[in-house]
């Protein structure tokens, strides 16, 4: 604690500052509202070139970007400060003899847990530790794309294949080992990060660019809390296996998550999921019951007011949504749920409100979808919204049609505004809205469809639903009730951390 204010670093990963969504909502509003607070940000980013989507505020001391893609050199990114005397004395002092004898150690401890998954009691945090330690010492570039490294990995994986009798046809190939080791290369980037001395580490994701965390616990003694909002190992188990991966890249990309995660819980102070729902993959990928204390998201709903529709949508039943546009969002199903309300609602119209360019391929796929359905004048993407808080008074409902969800924004800020959603039973989705809207099933564009004409065609249950909706919002998920709780984890977690002994 410096001048008696508490310091946290925040590790994000693909979202604050340089992307919008709803954790990056959660992050502006963490580092605004606890404005007596510190905050330091190492954002991992996919590539260098990233504009900021925020204002950073004034006790946010400083953001470094880590883009794990297309950087020559990686400490011009990741170290800014550090002298280019230094960075070169680094990579004199990265011989073959260190690499030998400082890096492939451990290198080929990390392969093993990785590949075998241990339990929680034998997982080895230290590795971190002793990674981020070398790559202190030693230039990053070098030692990865070395080819001792190379060897090692190669063996290492020749056993391993031999231990799990690994069918022939089902071996790795030489594209699938140079895959794999340029995967480790990025992903392994923010431990080349300088981490700055802090009262605790804010994980905002248990994934693989969080473990920063773990090297700063044992590195100066700090406090790591972890916060779910989606599930980032199911959403990894999602992708890589709808992915066009062969059965080597699937398993080896699978064991790389679920280590990165098991790590990061089996290490945290504190587990901070959005919603109950994430307990039970939690305890799953060992987290200690003990340490799991659920954070609801909240909003301002002096903000998100009830307001009557604008005059260009006030003579059409609509519906709007906030989402990306990419395959978690499952705009698909939402666009056929179009196609089944309007059998009963000739004039429906869906407006989706989101950036078109997150995955230029999935928003192709859901146009050529809208064309096939002929749905031209019933489903529009209109691009970003600069004011989320009067997006929702443009339709008389709202949906969501996600497949994978913490506690979604979207959902909270339409009940905030009197607009009943029908949602994906996802994520936390039941805990907010069970009650005051309706829960279907994931992928079910009819169930989808049904509830949004119900909710259409009822004005009495519309204005019921949006009425005890905002009711509910006020009673249970404030902004300032969320920002309260994470307040006191901070303050509890840096004085057990600096004085155990009364912790205990």
């Amino acid at each position: 604690m410096t001048n008696g204010r508490l310091s946290v670093l925040l590790l994000t990963e693909g979202t604050y500052p340089y992307a919008g969504g709803g954790v990056s909502t959660w992050c502006d509003l963490l580092c605004r509202e606890l404005s007596d607070i510190d905050f330091y940000v190492i954002a991992v980013t996919g590539t260098p070139i990233a504009a900021l989507k925020y204002k950073i505020p004034a006790n946010v001391q400083y953001v470094r970007q880590v883009p794990l893609w297309g950087s020559e050199e990686p400490s011009e990114y990741v170290r800014p400060d550090t002298a280019f005397a230094d960075v070169y004395l680094n990579r004199i002092e990265t011989t073959p003899q260190a690499i030998r004898h400082r890096f492939i150690p451990v290198f080929e401890k990390f392969l093993r847990e990785m590949f075998s998954s241990p339990s929680r009691e034998s997982l080895d945090p230290k590795v971190i530790h002793q990674f981020y330690c070398y790559f202190q010492q030693y230039e990053y570039k070098r030692t990865l794309q070395s080819s001792q490294v190379w060897k090692t990995f190669l063996r290492t994986v020749q056993r391993q294949c031999e231990l799990d009798n690994v069918p022939e046809a089902e071996l790795p190939t030489l594209y699938d080992l140079t895959t794999a080791m340029r995967w480790l290369y990025n992903y392994l980037m923010p431990l080349n990060a300088v981490l700055p001395k802090t009262d605790l580490a804010h994980a905002t994701i248990a994934g693989i660019s969080n473990l920063p965390a773990i090297a700063a616990k044992l590195e100066y003694g700090t406090p790591i809390i972890v916060t779910d909002h989606g599930i980032y190992i199911r959403e990894r188990y999602i992708a890589i296996s709808t992915g066009k991966f062969t059965p080597f890249a699937k398993k080896f990309m699978m064991n790389l998550s679920s280590y990165a995660t098991r790590l990061l819980y089996s290490s945290a102070d504190q587990i901070s999921p959005v919603c109950d729902y994430n307990h039970r993959w939690e305890t799953r990928f060992d987290a200690d019951v003990a340490r799991i204390k659920t954070i609801h998201n909240g909003i301002d709903p002096a903000i998100f007011v009830p307001r009557e529709k604008p005059e260009r949508t006030r003579n059409r039943p609509t519906v709007v949504a906030a989402a990306r546009i990419f395959p978690l969002k499952d705009l698909e199903t939402m666009i056929r749920s179009c196609a089944v309300v309007r059998e009963q609602i000739p004039d429906v119209q869906y407006i989706v409100y989101g950036p078109t360019d997150v995955d230029p391929p999935y928003t192709k796929r859901c146009l050529d979808l809208i064309n096939e359905l002929q749905l031209h004048g019933n489903f529009q993407f209109a691009g970003f919204h600069s004011k989320p808080h009067e997006l929702y008074h443009e339709g008389d409902i709202s949906i969501l049609s996600s497949i994978s969800e913490g506690f979604p924004y979207t959902v909270i800020e339409s009940m905030a505004c009197a607009r009943p959603v029908v949602a994906t039973d996802v994520g936390g989705v039941r805990e907010a809205l069970e009650g005051f809207g309706f829960v279907v099933k994931p992928r079910d564009a009819q169930a989808l469809g049904e509830g949004v004409v119900k909710l259409l065609q009822d004005d009495e249950l519309r204005e019921r639903l949006g009425t005890m909706g905002r009711e509910q919002v006020l009673l249970r998920f404030r902004n300032s009730q969320t920002m309260n709780m994470y307040r006191k984890s901070y303050t509890a977690l840096s004085l057990a951390a600096a004085h155990p002994a009364i912790a205990n």
